[in-house]
């Protein structure tokens, strides 16, 4: 973890303290990137082209093959690149921009009403196991989990949304609520859709009604990892929230995905009681966890 006053420069510095076990763990593995394009033109909630270029500019002298960086948004995805000056990026670096909502997909089931099993479509490419996955999330709250942040960012890509019907909404199909379903399918997704590197850029976060529509907030610190579970947790608390009212990473962390015990998380930079800057919850969340 890293705080600083330039974007860049701290997603960089945050990659760079665990360099030798980034690399080793890629292997000959294809790399796909995967910022957080929620909607095309809300440039305060999309992950930022220069957090891009700090993890393409740390990866790429490592790998040969060519770099996909792809997302599967609510909106039009391309749209999104475009709008957010990613397209320049293939001119830049060996790396191809990919709509995964033009991509196949593979059926599997996630609760949905009266804990009853709904048939979704999972994208492909997230499900292939050769496949080396980054998530460069944006600090933000949420309207249903609380948080999102690189386990959600990546999760939430997979199912399709072919512009016809979009089944990311089977994923919560209920009002939020504290032990919201959306909790429980993340964490069931997750068996086969997760981050292999989890990059948080929090420098300028989305406080309040996130994940979308909230307010921006300085915090100006960025978080790398290869435990996802072990960087949302400490990107949670770095946001000035308890991580044990974030059901999702809890299970994720019981089940043995990552580690969540703060006591038992080795952050190198940066102390985590330094970084802290206090997120306003979404409001469904404040009101649903009494922290109004």
């Amino acid at each position: 973890m890293v705080k600083g006053d330039n974007r860049y420069a701290i997603v960089t510095r945050s990659l760079e303290l665990i360099k030798d076990e980034i690399l080793s763990s890629i292997g000959n593995k294809k790399v796909l990137i995967k910022p957080n394009i929620v909607l095309a033109d809300c440039a305060a909630c999309i992950t930022h082209v220069d957090a891009m270029r700090a993890v393409l500019d740390f990866i790429s002298p490592h790998v040969k093959s060519q770099i996909l960086i792809a997302e599967s948004s609510v909106q039009n995805t391309m749209e999104g690149f475009r709008y957010n000056n990613y397209m320049r990026l293939e001119k830049e670096y060996n790396t191809r921009i990919m709509d995964l909502n033009t991509d196949a997909f593979q059926y599997r089931y996630v609760l949905g009403l009266d804990n009853k099993p709904s048939r979704i479509r999972i994208i492909n490419t997230l499900l292939d196991p050769d496949l080396y996955v980054i998530s460069v999330a944006r600090m933000k709250t949420h309207n249903y989990v609380f948080v999102t942040l690189s386990i959600k960012n990546v999760i939430m890509a997979s199912p399709l949304n072919d512009y016809k019907v979009n089944d990311k909404g089977l994923m919560h199909q209920a009002s939020p609520a504290r032990h919201d379903l959306l909790h429980y399918n993340m964490f069931h997704m997750g068996q086969e859709v997760f981050p292999d590197l989890a990059v948080i850029d929090g420098f300028v976060g989305i406080e309040g009604n996130g994940p979308a529509w909230g307010s921006p907030i300085a915090s100006h610190v960025a978080l790398a990892g290869r435990d996802a579970v072990a960087v949302d947790v400490t990107a949670t608390r770095v946001m000035g929230f308890d991580p044990k009212i974030v059901n999702y990473l809890n299970a994720m962390a019981d089940a043995g995905m990552g580690q969540g015990d703060p006591a038992k998380i080795e952050v190198l930079g940066a102390p985590v009681e330094k970084c802290v800057t206090k997120y306003k919850p979404n409001e469904r969340m404040a009101e649903l966890y009494k922290l109004t």
